[in-house]
């Protein structure tokens, strides 16, 4: 039994069924296929993602079904088919959409949608196949792993050992198209882990690491993907290894479509919790009004590194891990600072990644001293998104009003849910 504490962050998965999406039965018929027996082809060329979602299917039929089910990427002789792939990155969905088999008109260029739809020989020697068409990487991945739950995998089959009914043969059939997710950014927040998540990876599945690394978090990038959220807050406390501090963890986060963010007093990704990020001996106080300097160059260093991922960046500067905004300073002059700070790390985003500063996805989280400066003057961008915060047991002290719901970057809610798994 795996033991995890998280603290959710945005996770409002989105009002999708998996039995909405496919028609599940345990007896052939006409439009089915069967998926004991079919195969999964997918492109090499396509988004990593996509590449996982159809192996991890594959895996979950076999789950289901005890049969070893074939991932690949060559086309097939004969039998049926589950079909995956992005729009625009996989030469077997364009070839159906070409060839007039497969209509994408309503999802081409969205966020985060997808097809799933019988077709009736979609290639020469393919008698029947499930096709899975995403809009985006995500997309696509959420539209495998609704067959996967569908079937009778649930989404939390490894971290919480949820059993699978055993099934002879399984058959399904669709015609099923998405909606855009109602919450754009949703995620979790791996927080507390001192005793739970941190021991549990050093101890037991990550022991040559001695921490929380790439290997832990493939999994919990692949439960948020079945969960269809597409974000996470790494572990940030002091007895874990900060996580930029193990490279292959963010590559990890981007083969499985994840977005990293940071919580309300990380900004730029940068967790000065960590030893190994800040160091008071090496790097000073941290301070922005005495020590700014440096703080700059950490961030900037940061977002240099992160910029070729996709991020969701923390904005604005509190005290050192959960400690308020250091220096003697009157509320008006502490307004005054964060306000530059702001604009000090909006000019960082700007120089490293090369699109509009407004299609930058940016938080503010106007936590304890930071919801005081907010309510007592500081501007924020309006489409940077407002991040409303529990006090960690479960009550807030306020949303968006009528004037921030205007606001182009919205709104969002972190708040604390402790689950011991």
């Amino acid at each position: 039994m795996k033991q995890i504490l998280m603290s959710l962050l945005l996770l409002l998965t989105t009002s999708l069924y998996a039995t909405d999406v496919v028609t599940v039965s345990y007896e052939g018929g006409i439009n089915k296929v069967e998926l004991t027996k079919a195969a999964i082809l997918y492109d090499a060329d396509d988004w990593e993602v996509a590449k996982k979602a159809a192996c991890l299917l594959a895996a979950d039929i076999e789950r289901v079904t005890g049969n070893s089910i074939v991932a690949q990427t060559t086309a097939l002789q004969n039998g049926e088919a589950v079909i995956v792939g992005t729009i625009g990155h996989s030469r077997w969905i364009d070839r159906l959409v070409e060839e007039g088999k497969l209509d994408i008109s309503t999802i081409q260029g969205g966020w985060e949608r997808f097809i799933v739809r019988t077709i009736e020989h979609p290639f020469d020697g393919v008698k029947r196949a499930i096709v899975v068409a995403g809009s985006d990487r995500r997309g696509t991945a959420y539209g495998v792993f609704s067959i996967s739950e569908a079937i009778g995998v649930s989404p939390w089959y490894w971290w919480a050992d949820v059993p699978v009914v055993h099934r002879d043969a399984v058959f399904v059939e669709a015609n099923y198209v998405s909606d855009t997710p109602s919450i754009k950014y949703r995620g979790i927040f791996i927080n507390d882990e001192d005793w739970g998540m941190k021991p549990w990876a050093s101890k037991n599945f990550e022991k040559e690491l001695n921490d929380i690394g790439p290997k832990t978090y493939a999994k919990v990038c692949e439960l948020i993907l079945r969960l269809k959220g597409n974000m996470l807050a790494p572990a940030m406390h002091t007895c874990t290894g900060a996580f930029y501090s193990h490279p292959d963890s963010k590559k990890v986060a981007d083969e499985y479509g994840i977005l990293i963010t940071t919580s309300h007093c990380e900004p730029l990704l940068f967790n000065n919790a960590s030893t190994w990020e800040w160091n008071k001996g090496r790097d000073g106080e941290w301070n922005y009004k005495t020590n700014r300097k440096t703080i700059l160059k950490k961030l900037d260093n940061r977002v240099k590194e992160a910029a070729p991922y996709e991020n969701v960046y923390t904005l604005a500067m509190r005290g050192l891990h959960d400690e308020g905004m250091r220096g003697d300073m009157s509320e008006e002059e502490k307004v005054e600072m964060l306000s530059q700070a702001i604009t000090d790390q909006r000019k960082i985003l700007k120089k490293y990644i090369d699109k509009p500063l407004e299609e930058v996805p940016q938080i503010f989280v106007p936590y304890k001293e930071a919801l005081e400066l907010y309510e007592a003057g500081l501007k924020v961008s309006d489409e940077v998104t407002l991040v409303w915060v529990d006090d960690n047991y479960g009550y807030l002290k306020r949303l968006s009003n009528p004037d921030e719901q205007k606001r182009t970057g919205r709104a969002g809610v972190y708040y604390h849910n402790v689950s011991s798994i």
